[in-house]
């Protein structure tokens, strides 16, 4: 069996066709868009505080499983072989957020110039800012799974990126947008990482204390393996609506998705190799390399998703440049997975 193969086998039905579904989900979106169009803009003006509640809680559909799998008590294994969690945080807090708005504003201002109106190239690099900003959380235990990663030190690596997370996200998001004359609305901000990572990570690490009491970690796994199912949903459903709001916008320029997606795959295939590279270069073993790798590749694009929402609105150019995200992500990464497990000779085995 190819290394494809094997990865689409490690995936469940809803992550193998993710891709798919979100093509579809675009479809829909466009088709119900251009035919109820007052639907549409009723759900928009469901608002409080600059939220959108219908979308506050397909987002929380999104994020709460997944923190349900952050195990907090990994945290004490951080001695414990530091060098790939070292390039984990590097690459995803000094690095990523960095070169992904620096390719946002080559593309967006430069490149695209003739190609984009002005207005809507800032909508889309603050979109693009947002993914950068916000590495992934739970589907790079997916990728590690398929490349054969150590669990545990991936589990360390996801739970030290949570708390880095809760802490640095708004004020790199802020500075970034700052630097590209981006107005930043720091309440809408603020709030939106308390209602999208600190909220549901506190009702996650209460739900999973309760699983761990009933039936440890397989009770767990269990639980998770149920709502998955929802969190697939969750996105689908948001992405229905942020093409139902962006119908007409992109049916009158259909090369706007292309566009778009151009920065994100560099950026993604970009930053995993400076973090290959560097895993090479440290003699890190294999079963680490891979994973922190690819946690820096892949994107925690619900968290993305929410907060251009909040911070732009479901409408928006920002909000529609996170969602290309979603439908580049599970390509990109299976065809990384399947790049890494051919490379495995390059790292040491232990």
């Amino acid at each position: 069996m190819s290394d494809i193969s094997q990865a689409d086998a490690g995936l469940g039905t809803f992550e193998r066709l993710l891709s798919l579904w979100v093509a579809l989900a675009i479809l829909a979106g466009l088709v119900l868009g251009s035919l109820i169009p007052g639907f549409f803009a009723f759900l928009a003006s469901l608002e409080v505080a600059s939220v959108n509640l219908p979308v506050a809680v397909l987002i929380w559909a999104m994020v709460y499983p997944m923190m349900v799998g952050v195990d907090f008590g990994a945290l004490s294994h951080i001695g414990e072989r530091p060098k790939g969690l070292v390039i984990t945080l590097v690459v995803n807090w000094l690095i990523k957020p960095f070169t992904m708005a620096a390719l946002g504003v080559l593309f967006f201002n430069y490149v695209f110039a003739g190609l984009i109106p002005p207005d809507d190239a800032q909508a889309y690099l603050a979109g693009v800012i947002l993914l950068g900003a916000a590495p992934c959380t739970a589907m790079v235990f997916v990728w590690s799974n398929l490349t054969r990663g150590d669990a545990t030190y991936t589990l360390v690596q996801v739970s030290v990126n949570d708390v880095v997370m809760v802490f640095a996200f708004a004020p790199i998001v802020a500075f970034l947008l700052g630097v590209s004359d981006i107005s930043v609305p720091w309440e809408t901000l603020i709030l939106s990482v308390v209602l999208y990572v600190l909220l549901p990570l506190g009702a996650g690490l209460i739900t999973r204390s309760r699983l761990v009491k009933q039936g440890g970690e397989a009770a767990v796994d269990a639980f998770k393996a149920r709502v998955v199912p929802f969190s697939i949903t969750g996105l689908l459903v948001t992405v229905v609506l942020l093409f139902g709001f962006q119908g007409q916008v992109i049916l009158d320029r259909p090369l706007v998705i292309l566009l778009i997606a151009i920065p994100l795959l560099i950026q993604s295939y970009g930053i995993f190799f400076v973090a290959y590279g560097a895993a090479k270069l440290w003699k890190v073993p294999f079963n680490v390399a891979a994973p922190c790798a690819l946690i820096g590749t892949s994107n925690f694009f619900e968290l993305a998703v929410a907060v251009a929402i909040s911070l732009f609105g479901l409408g928006s150019g920002a909000a529609l440049a996170t969602v290309v995200g979603v439908l580049v992500e599970v390509p990109v990464m299976l065809s990384l997975v399947a790049f890494a497990n051919r490379t495995k000779g390059w790292f040491p085995s232990s």
